[in-house]
């Protein structure tokens, strides 16, 4: 499990949005081999030097995307993340799109959430919104 404030997640978003509107469109993270497909607003959970998910708005040259680290596996902030992502996530990098609509529908059907909550299975991707 892992767990993004719901305030940072948002904020991924539109700063996201605002990289697609001034520099033409969203990043395919598919390395050009699935051309259209996640073109759209949304997330991307990485997994690598800890987990985080960043905004997948098309970037000027040499900008950087906006990141948040997971509560549970920011390597700034937790000893035991190398541990943490490698049971949860596995040993290996990895990059999955989340999309942007799904995400804040179910932070908009619950007000009171504060937290994105991802699991993550061998087959399959959990999202959900929690109270803390």
């Amino acid at each position: 499990m892992f767990t993004f404030p719901l305030s940072a997640v948002r904020a991924v978003i539109a700063r996201g949005e605002a990289d697609a509107a001034a520099n033409g469109g969203f990043r395919n993270p598919h390395y050009g081999l699935a051309s259209g497909k996640d073109e759209k607003p949304g997330l991307w959970l990485v997994g690598d030097q800890g987990v985080y998910v960043l905004s997948n708005g098309k970037l000027p040259d040499g900008g950087k995307p906006m990141v948040c680290y997971a509560d549970e596996c920011n390597p700034g902030s937790n000893f035991d993340w190398w541990e943490y992502k490698r049971r949860y996530f596995g040993g290996d990098d990895g990059i999955e799109f989340l999309a942007a609509e799904k995400i804040l529908a179910l932070a908009d059907d619950r007000p009171s959430a504060t937290h994105l909550r991802i699991d993550l299975d061998e087959n399959s991707i959990g999202i959900s919104v929690l109270a803390r």
